[in-house]
């Protein structure tokens, strides 16, 4: 026969003794005590530390908007919380604002999505610049002869922004829509002539200064080939990179040469420079 002690006199430890009848032995147990719930959560959340909010109004309304990207198209009040470090009392008034700006939009389950205020604001953005009707028409013909996407960026900040392009219609493609930002420092054949033309160092830097374009294959994207070349208005100005963006197995080193060829040639029909004019 057995019976079991429980004594919770040593260290507040629960201590199991068993006790044989039969064989007089004991065998002595110390359990260690479970981590408690407010324990575990706290090293949950020491694990992922809370960005440092904004102060000013503006920018907060600002660091809302941000929160969304092109894999973060629709977020609850929880995930603005976690991104932006505001506590929830301040993003319902933040986002009430928003949402009667109509720069965000409140689906009835409670998920917030970008509104289409900020579309009319891009799109204002993009007719800023008197490019549309110039560029679109080259893009267009270099998509063609290429059978490539081809794409018009301009830099901002720490990034580059498509502000037009053409996609190709086959079925595996490269896809950009225009707004779509990259980081520069993540690389890419565009990516480099916006930085070497707007005084940043780059690794391309002799290829840009002797052959007037840059080449990468899967620099950025694995099994994808890009090559860029700088646009410049007639007296000088430097307006952004064109690049024509394709899969490396359908668009070898000579296709991308040939159609940086032609793009330079359709650029010049449309008044465009692709090198600094000789001072």
């Amino acid at each position: 026969m057995k019976c079991v002690l429980i004594d919770k006199t040593i260290k507040d430890v629960p201590l199991v003794v068993n006790i044989d009848i039969d064989k007089p032995q004991t065998k002595m147990t110390r359990r260690s005590p479970a981590p408690t719930t407010s324990a575990s959560a706290a090293a949950r959340s020491s694990a992922r530390p809370r960005p440092s909010p904004p102060v000013g109004v503006l920018e907060r309304g600002i660091c809302v908007l941000e929160c969304f990207s092109e894999d973060r198209l629709q977020l609850s009040l929880r995930d603005f919380a976690e991104l932006s470090g505001l506590d929830k009392a301040t993003l319902l008034r933040l986002l009430g604002v928003l949402v009667k700006a109509r720069m965000v939009l409140r689906s009835e389950s409670g998920q917030y999505s970008p509104g289409p205020a900020l579309l009319h604001l891009g799109m204002l953005y993009r007719n800023s610049f008197d490019l549309g009707a110039r560029l679109q028409p080259v893009l267009q013909a270099v998509m063609r002869r290429t059978g490539e996407t081809t794409a018009f960026y301009v830099r901002s900040g720490d990034e580059r922004i498509c502000l037009y392009r053409e996609i190709t219609h086959k079925e595996v493609r490269h896809h950009v829509e225009p707004g779509t930002r990259r980081a520069l420092a993540a690389g890419g054949a565009s990516a480099h002539i916006l930085l070497h033309y707007t005084g940043s160092p780059t690794p391309h830097v002799k290829q840009i200064q002797e052959q007037g374009f840059v080449l990468t294959r899967a620099e950025r994207v694995p099994e994808m080939a890009s090559i860029a070349l700088p646009v410049f208005e007639r007296d000088g100005a430097f307006l952004g990179a064109l690049v024509v963006v394709g899969l490396a197995s359908r668009h070898p080193e000579e296709a991308q040469l040939a159609g940086v060829a032609y793009a330079r040639e359709q650029l010049a029909t449309h008044g465009f420079l692709t090198h600094p004019p000789m001072k």
